[in-house]
């Protein structure tokens, strides 16, 4: 029988910060230059180059991606009255973000083996609203866990219906479907450049679109909506949105290093494989098609009938050894903030939330951590067989 390793001193965390020198290098270089404020020549050239990755015209570099999906709903007519479609299977910002402008967020179930909005039930609920007279402004799919959403299947949907998508790339930077990249689908699509994400700049995000129409409204109402006088004149209401230009040279460092980082989380999702390959009634959540997706966050699906355990059980294991992990997104359906929410539902979200654990997959893992968190995963479930 394998013996779990003692608890680390320090928690490893599911996906840490990935930054060093280079970052240090880049920040240090944006303070000499004298651009603290939010703006400057580092913010013009972070735009400029995820737009070039990501296949977009342009570019926006906001405080979040929360604020990114705020204003490109905004700019299609979000507002009281109107209905905003998103997926229940993710996390809380994107629903947020419709809450936000006052509009109605009608949540659609997932495609069980993706996690991804499920394009017929989205068809079915789209036939739905429109029966009943609804004022559907925009489908807002969520790129989970670095997996791009079937858009080759649900941009058809929306098109037939003239309603705009708004992609939710906050997780997927690097990932692409159909050849294409992620956040070059749909009218705009939100990057995120939080702490845990594939890249970060500490807290921002993106909003990318080929419009620049598009692109010119959300820069003006990012700005406080502020318009072009000598004096502070607002005729509406904006927001103070942008990201600043330190933060933007910690992106440019992380965007330099992205292809690397990727590949070490790639290499730890094939770990995970390789532990959980003999093991009856679990697998590696995503696994299929992987090789184009960003493998932000690997998670195990586990059939307790099967397996014998739950991932309550692993997750507890790990917690001992001071391991980080959590169950996958809780369906926004069950969040207690949308009780009553309209809802398409299939039982999909709810079942991946009850089966699925998300485990360590930072690309900041130095090799003993790794070690550590196969060790433990060994451990446990030499205790299973």
């Amino acid at each position: 029988m394998t013996t779990a390793p003692s608890r680390p001193r320090e928690r490893i965390l599911i996906s840490s910060p990935d930054v060093g020198a280079r970052e240090e290098e880049r920040v240090v270089e944006a303070i000499r230059s004298g651009w603290i404020a939010p703006l400057g020549p580092m913010v013009d050239e972070f735009e400029r180059r995820v737009a070039e990755r990501c296949g977009r015209q342009h570019a926006v570099a906001l405080s979040s991606g929360t604020a990114a999906l705020h204003l490109a709903l905004l700019n299609v007519g979000a507002a009281p009255g109107t209905v905003v479609v998103v997926p229940t299977m993710t996390f809380a910002a994107t629903a947020n973000a419709v809450a936000y402008t006052g509009a109605e967020p009608v949540f659609v179930d997932c495609d069980p083996v993706t996690g991804n909005l499920d394009p017929e039930l989205l068809q079915e609920a789209l036939t739905a609203l429109r029966a009943e007279r609804a004022d559907v402004v925009a489908v807002v799919p969520v790129d989970l866990l670095g997996r791009s959403a079937d858009y080759s299947r649900i941009t058809p949907v929306c098109e037939e219906r003239g309603v705009p998508v708004i992609s939710d790339a906050a997780e997927s930077l690097g990932a692409s479907h159909a050849g294409r990249p992620a956040g070059s689908f749909g009218i705009a699509a939100a990057l995120s450049f939080n702490g845990n994400k594939i890249m970060t700049t500490s807290g921002g995000g993106m909003l990318l679109t080929d419009d620049a129409q598009f692109a010119d409204r959300v820069r003006y109402l990012s700005t406080q909506a502020r318009q072009p006088a000598v004096h502070y004149e607002h005729t509406e209401i904006g927001y103070n949105y942008r990201l600043s230009n330190v933060l933007a040279a910690l992106g440019l460092a992380q965007l330099q290093r992205l292809d690397a980082m990727i590949g070490r989380r790639r290499a730890l999702r094939e770990e995970y494989a390789a532990v959980f390959s003999d093991i009856v009634g679990a697998r590696i959540f995503q696994r299929d098609g992987d090789e184009v997706d960003n493998c932000w966050l690997s998670a195990v699906l586990v059939d307790p009938v099967t397996a014998g355990w739950k991932v309550d059980d692993l997750r507890a294991a790990l917690d001992e050894c001071n391991i980080e992990s959590r169950p996958l997104w809780k369906p926004m359906h069950q969040q207690p903030v949308f009780a009553g929410a309209r809802s398409f539902l299939t039982g999909a979200a709810d079942r991946l939330f009850a089966t699925g654990l998300t485990l360590p997959s930072g690309s900041a893992l130095v090799a003993a951590q790794r070690e550590q968190v196969m060790a433990t995963i060994d451990g446990f479930l030499s205790t299973r067989h």
